[in-house]
């Protein structure tokens, strides 16, 4: 079965060289210079604009978006956001991004329901993490150690410094077929060296100067940890569990073979970085709740399977489960409600969660997630109502609880089935207006305004969401059905509607003119 990463690696490749040829073509065109033929040093400069990087980033993400992988849960995504957010900060803080990759990039982030642990960034300040990753860390810090390695990957610009780089070798591969092409004639199995020993000698290069860009970022990254208010120490314990995972995801190579540089060695470089006496209270930070709950969520949602489901179900009536620590007991409730949830056992679910609600009422971030759970149960259940009342009991709690996203995505749901649409358009207008490349929030103001009969603007919305997503063949198609039912419409059509259809329609036109030319 592909997965999340494979596919975003197929669509890298496939742009990327594109882009190769094309510098290559300069390069053998151009004047023969001893700076040709040098390796880059990490600080040399990238051949690929920022607009160009940013660009081939749109296209491959562009394909994420349509990957059956590609999951967008709020409460994961508001998790991983808060603490995304600090990082970034930090990093201008530091002068590590500056201002023209803050203005330029995307800096977004897309989850993948992969089982795998791993993340990765993508050109144009694109991140990707993996459910699995999400699942197996037990703090915030951890996972703030991830994160803050792939945007030290970004900020440092090495996947455009990488394309430079694969340029520079490409004279000497094309350089190999071509003799390997003349020598065919006489014996084949020359043919076959020449081409393979090329490859070779182009991609031990290459692995070099990968090796450096991870040590880099590790090193930037752990940097950012401290400023961003997460603890250095998340660096050493989140390489414990890598290294718990070369199981899965170590290909066993030599260290010097390796695109990235042994667990142990990296290991052994963040441990030296720490205080002395710091190191080995690294593997003690206790999870928070709220991180033991956001960690269950990413494994039930990686789709297990039945089985596992089931096994996760049935664990809050083991004979151990009270002597577990408490993040433990909250993580292992939250897997039960929801996994019952996803297998439609509504009366499960629900007895599940008023445990967990018990167990985490003292704890204001933990409590909220609670309160999410038990109404996605209830709307899952049918009652939208109950779910709605769920929501607004949260709201006591904290003022600003219901502007989050993962109570305006959920409570507008429920609004839409209790036939309550009205009540939610507000919250999402104003969401869109601060979110523009929200798509799930211009699907669901979509399906609002369509409730409460404003077709112009539901079709409005629905060409904004695909716009958000960069499908600007289907905004086109969308937007030109808004001017059709305007022009139908007569005397009720909303004019100051119809006119920002038409300003949006030639603004997205002429993008879908510029994503054509680049094919």
């Amino acid at each position: 079965m592909q997965k999340f990463q494979q596919k975003w690696l197929v669509a890298l490749v496939q742009k990327a060289l594109t882009a190769i040829i094309f510098i290559a073509n300069s390069i053998l065109y151009a004047p023969v210079a001893s700076a040709q033929t040098a390796l880059p040093t990490l600080g040399d400069p990238s051949d690929l604009t920022t607009s160009a990087e940013r660009r081939l980033g749109d296209r491959i993400i562009r394909e994420l978006y349509r990957d059956p992988d590609y999951i967008d849960d709020p409460v994961i995504a508001d998790y991983v956001q808060g603490t995304w957010r600090p990082l970034m900060a930090a990093a201008k803080a530091r002068g590590e991004l500056s201002p023209e990759l803050d203005e330029r990039f995307a800096w977004e982030i897309l989850l993948g329901r992969d089982r795998t642990v791993n993340a990765f960034a993508l050109p144009g300040g694109y991140l990707g993490v993996h459910l699995g990753l999400i699942g197996v860390v037990t703090t915030r810090d951890e996972l703030a150690s991830v994160l803050a390695h792939e945007l030290s990957h970004v900020t440092q610009r090495h996947i455009s410094r990488l394309i430079t780089q694969q340029s520079k070798q490409t004279p000497l591969l094309l350089g190999a077929m071509i003799l390997g092409a003349l020598a065919a004639s006489k014996n084949p199995g020359a043919t076959q060296a020449l081409v393979v020993g090329g490859q070779a000698l182009a991609m031990q290069n290459q692995l070099n100067f990968s090796r450096d860009m991870e040590r880099e970022a590790d090193r930037i990254g752990y940097g950012l940890m401290a400023p961003a208010g997460f603890a250095p120490q998340g660096f050493v314990s989140m390489f414990d569990k890598l290294q718990q995972a070369n199981r899965l995801n170590d290909n066993g190579s030599w260290p010097y073979l390796r695109s990235h540089p042994l667990t142990t060695e990296r290991m052994a470089d963040m441990h030296s970085r720490l205080p002395p006496g710091e190191a080995a209270a690294a593997a003690t930070v206790p999870s928070t709740l709220e991180h033991a709950m956001v960690a269950a969520r990413a494994r039930v949602l990686a789709n297990p399977g039945v089985d596992t489901l089931r096994q996760w179900i049935a664990e809050p009536q083991g004979s151990g489960f009270a002597a577990l620590p408490a993040s433990r007991r909250v993580g292992v409730l939250y897997a039960a409600a929801l996994g019952s949830n996803q297998l439609r056992d509504a009366a499960g679910a629900r007895a599940a969660a008023k445990k967990l609600e018990d167990l985490v009422r003292n704890d204001a971030a933990a409590h909220r997630l609670a309160k999410l759970l038990a109404a996605e149960i209830e709307l899952a259940a049918g009652d939208a109502a109950a779910a709605v009342n769920a929501l607004a009991a949260d709201a006591t709690n904290t003022t600003s609880s219901n502007n989050r996203r993962p109570e305006l995505v959920l409570r507008t749901q429920a609004l839409l089935r209790a036939g309550r649409a009205g009540e939610g358009t507000s919250a999402l207008q104003t969401w869109v207006a601060t979110h523009p490349r929200d798509a799930t929030a211009w699907q669901l103001l979509a399906s609002t305004w369509q409730a409460q009969g404003q077709a112009l603007r539901a079709v409005r919305a629905e060409a904004e969401a695909h716009a958000a997503r960069y499908d600007y063949a289907a905004a086109v198609d969308r937007f030109k059905a808004g001017q059709d039912l305007a022009r139908r419409g007569g005397p009720q059509v909303d004019h100051i509607e119809a006119s920002i259809i038409d300003t949006r329609l030639r603004a997205v036109e002429s993008l879908l003119r510029e994503q054509a030319a680049e094919r």
